[in-house]
């Protein structure tokens, strides 16, 4: 096999040490292999650097183990002369009943040494701080929407009947009449007498709803709860901020994917803290829906082609887009939603949801590569792109096999009126 790099490393990172193999010429034919073993800590990662430099060692390949490799890979980043590959672990099989971490690592340089492995992708450090953000402001509305769920729970186990009345019992109306109960207050009627707006025409019966048992212990929960939940709002609302302040240099980026029909100014962070801003990364749009898992697998075997399960991909964009699906199949008058309906019975919903997430994945590498915003093609594009007569054959011949007889007759084209 070809040698395309002669100085090279393989890198197996454990939460306690890096096992690491270098493969370098040495004064005959054969090259030159060494293992050492370093710990985790900062001071030996700065050895480990050290020991690299001293052998000219040009890429670095490592496992992806969790979040292990981070610091490893920041040092050796930011270090002229090495390039470091993080690797994905399904790329590297294992050679049965020799599995070890030193074996591991020299897999890895091997590997590396004949081009056997490419790189994944990893962002450059503003992206990754933006990424960093947005994930934990999902993270905290996910935890916040259980929270919710279990007021709500909590609630029935006293009899209140709240969420049956109101679409979201941490409104303004619901709020005060929850904040009343912790306070003391049990009569219906002056609680359901504290709704705002269009609830109060529901007093009637929010005052049977709100008719339950609830005692003290009731209380102090629910303020608990209550608490939690202004909490995580308040971080939200803060990261929210500072992902704000974040993306000042990338504003025209987002002003193009809000543009996308589905795509809020939430999803667009999101989006772009995931993919980036460099869209050469990706050779094409295809590449860069397969890295996100937004595509249908390959499973072929004996000429037969099976149905192909999505890969894992990128979670965290992957649902994003499917918010973004969501929202684009309730669009009107948009391609999107015309595509929706399209496959719908087709596909079925979640295959559906995956096949208008790819679309919107595609037209954003599209924007971001050429700098445009989203030129809607309208829901009658695919009937459009078949031609008339195409299409009035098909609907013809399906007719015709539900045992009809088609007699077409073109409608007259309206003239126009000269009056007077």
């Amino acid at each position: 096999m070809d040698v395309l790099h002669e100085r090279c490393a393989g890198v197996d990172v454990s939460k306690t040490d890096c096992k690491v193999a270098i493969r370098v010429p040495g004064k005959g034919v054969r090259p030159h292999r060494e293992v050492r073993t370093f710990s985790a800590m900062t001071d030996d990662l700065l050895a480990l650097r050290d020991w690299l430099v001293d052998n000219r060692i040009t890429v670095v390949g490592m496992e992806a183990t969790g979040a292990y490799w981070k610091p490893l890979y920041y040092l050796l980043e930011a270090t002229d002369g090495i390039e470091p590959w993080l690797l994905n672990a399904q790329h590297m099989k294992a050679v049965p009943g020799r599995k070890t971490d030193v074996k591991d690592s020299q897999w890895i340089c091997r590997l590396v040494e004949h081009g056997l492995v490419r790189p994944s992708f990893v962002p450059p450090r503003e992206i990754r701080q933006l990424r960093d953000l947005t994930r934990y402001r999902t993270e905290t509305v996910r935890d916040r929407a259980r929270d919710v769920n279990r007021l709500n729970t909590f609630l029935e186990d006293a009899g209140i009947k709240l969420s049956t009345v109101v679409s979201d019992i941490t409104g303004i109306s619901a709020r005060r009449m929850l904040d009343a109960l912790v306070a003391g207050e049990r009569d219906p009627e002056v609680l359901s007498d504290l709704a705002l707006g269009a609830m109060r025409g529901k007093i009637p019966v929010l005052n049977r709803a709100l008719a339950g048992h609830f005692t003290e212990h009731h209380a102090f929960v629910v303020d608990t709860m209550l608490t939690a939940l202004d909490h995580a709002q308040e971080r939200i609302e803060s990261l929210g901020r500072e992902i704000d302040r974040q993306l000042e240099p990338f504003r025209r980026q987002v002003e193009l994917l809000v543009t996308i029909p589905g795509v809020g100014l939430a999803a667009a962070q999101v989006i772009l803290a995931e993919i980036g801003t460099d869209m050469s990364r990706f050779p094409t749009a295809g590449h860069l829906a397969s890295w996100a898992g937004m595509c249908p697998g390959n499973h072929e075997s004996a000429g037969r082609r099976r149905r192909g399960t999505t890969r894992p991909g990128d979670v965290w964009l992957k649902g994003a887009l499917g918010i973004v699906a969501l929202s684009a199949s309730r669009t009107k008058g948009t391609y999107l939603a015309g595509r929706y309906r399209r496959l719908i019975g087709r596909l079925g919903r979640n295959r559906t949801m995956v096949a208008i997430g790819h679309s919107v994945l595609i037209a954003a590498w599209h924007m971001l590569s050429t700098d445009t915003p989203y030129r809607d093609l309208g829901p009658e594009h695919f009937t459009e792109r078949l031609g008339k007569a195409r299409q009035t054959r098909r609907l013809v011949a399906q007719l015709a096999a539900l045992g009809y007889d088609v007699d077409l007759q073109a409608k007259p084209t309206p003239t126009a009126t000269n009056p007077g």
